[in-house]
């Protein structure tokens, strides 16, 4: 069997025929020559006339401990549907690539498995080749229909950078979570980029829209599909809930330091007198987690701090009942009784005088409307919040990415529904 044959044989190339194989330093190389006589563009217009002809090489799958190279002659054309002179597509590696398919699907698999370290000591490659690669072949396996019949989705933003650089992810509900879009930054002009591209007839169709208290992106809703019902996330409601405990403990704490007379702070050296083990504004600052951990993991300790709590008629035990009292919010058996038990409890927290429970019943009441949506249709961000934990992961997992292009396209890739296959024998 000649060598030709038996490349022929192994490569399995549609479209194309091995006239050559060459072993050098660098590798195999192995001829190929296409089987078409005239050139095509990638657009798939075919022209007769051809521009000029120049030598080309990509990087295919190893051939054991050796690289392997298939180098073919590529013609240049003038394609009248798009306008310019454009290089042929080739069948075995896609546009503007100079690696074939198989290599590259190889690579995508192994980024949505494994670290780019891995990836790249294991293939002999560079960061950035399995950058670009995994933006190529993201843009040919990501399903141009995903933003058809949404109609329940959430949105939410995730870090992925230091120096405030953020991430807007919209999620469709129904399909288990699955990333639809992901765009750079947090604004509102940025979910109006969104909602552009799923265009009128799609916003038209969005029934409930879950995202958090700011007004970024219920701003850019109102605007495009003010027909969907905006549910605000119980999470980000009990986040605010525990902000303003920890505001009420922290005004305490200074409130006991006043009192104890050690609010001001001596020059030179500090005394070496032994500072009591125990004393109203030390029990106050130690009181943080028994006040807003979930009850049912709080721990002998802990509770004994609240009983303490109770027994000296704290206002932080009243900022815990109220904060407890906002969570059977979303513990009641049926939800048409959501509305009368927040009404209930927005006019306890109005005359708590506690100065962060008021401002808390502000915004509480502001969001009235979007708090009762989210209980009645049983939505939240919490698949959003698991998905921003994943992509924080395949940053770490990255080293970081330098560019929002690349933390988009591997998002898609691990987190959009993409099945990359690996090549078999065709």
């Amino acid at each position: 069997m000649r060598v030709t044959t038996a490349f022929n044989k192994l490569l399995c190339l549609a479209g194309a025929s091995v006239v050559t194989v060459q072993f050098t330093p660098q590798g195999v190389v192995v001829g190929v020559r296409l089987r078409r006589s005239g050139p095509r563009c990638p657009c798939g217009w075919r022209g007769r006339a051809v521009h000029d002809r120049s030598m080309r090489r990509w990087r295919h799958i190893d051939l054991g401990a050796s690289k392997l190279f298939l180098e073919a002659e590529i013609r240049r054309l003038y394609c009248r549907r798009c306008a310019r002179v454009v290089t042929e597509d080739v069948p075995w590696a896609r546009p503007r690539a100079r690696h074939t398919r198989d290599f590259e699907d190889v690579v995508a698999w192994l980024a949505q498995h494994t670290d780019k370290t891995t990836i790249t000591k294991l293939l002999r490659t560079s960061w950035e080749t399995v950058a670009a690669i995994v933006e190529r072949v993201v843009d040919d396996h990501l399903d141009r229909s995903r933003l058809q019949g949404l109609s329940r989705i959430g949105v939410d933003e995730v870090s992925y950078r230091k120096g405030h650089r953020y991430l807007t992810i919209v999620a469709d509900h129904d399909r288990n979570g699955a990333v639809v879009w992901a765009g750079e930054g947090r604004s509102s002009a940025t979910l109006a980029a969104f909602y552009a591209e799923l265009g009128p007839q799609g916003c038209a169709q969005l029934e409930a829209v879950s995202l958090d208290l700011g007004a970024a992106y219920a701003k850019a809703t109102n605007e495009h599909a003010a027909q969907a019902q905006q549910c605000a996330d119980p999470f980000h409601v009990i986040k605010l809930t525990n902000e303003a405990i920890d505001k009420a403990r922290r005004a305490a704490w200074q409130h006991e330091r006043q009192r104890d007379g050690r609010n001001t702070r001596t020059i030179g050296r500090k005394s070496q007198a032994k500072q009591p083990t125990s004393s109203p504004a030390r029990t106050i600052k130690h009181t943080r987690w028994a006040l807003v951990k979930n009850p049912d993991t709080l721990n002998d300790h802990q509770w004994e701090i609240l009983r303490q709590l109770q027994r000296h008629r704290s206002v932080l035990f009243r900022c815990w009942q109220l904060k407890e009292a906002l969570r059977d919010l979303y513990r009641l058996p049926h939800p048409h009784q959501a509305a009368e038990h927040l009404n209930w409890w927005l006019n306890w927290a109005c005359r708590s005088r506690i100065p962060a429970f008021v401002a808390l019943s502000r915004t509480i009441r502001t969001n009235r409307d979007r708090i009762l949506a989210a209980i009645e249709l049983d939505l939240s961000n919490s698949k959003l919040e698991g998905l921003a934990s994943k992509i924080r992961l395949i940053n770490h997992r990255g080293y970081g990415h330098h560019s929002a292009a690349a933390i988009i396209a591997m998002t898609y890739l691990c987190c959009g529904g993409i099945t990359i296959e690996l090549p078999t024998q065709r």
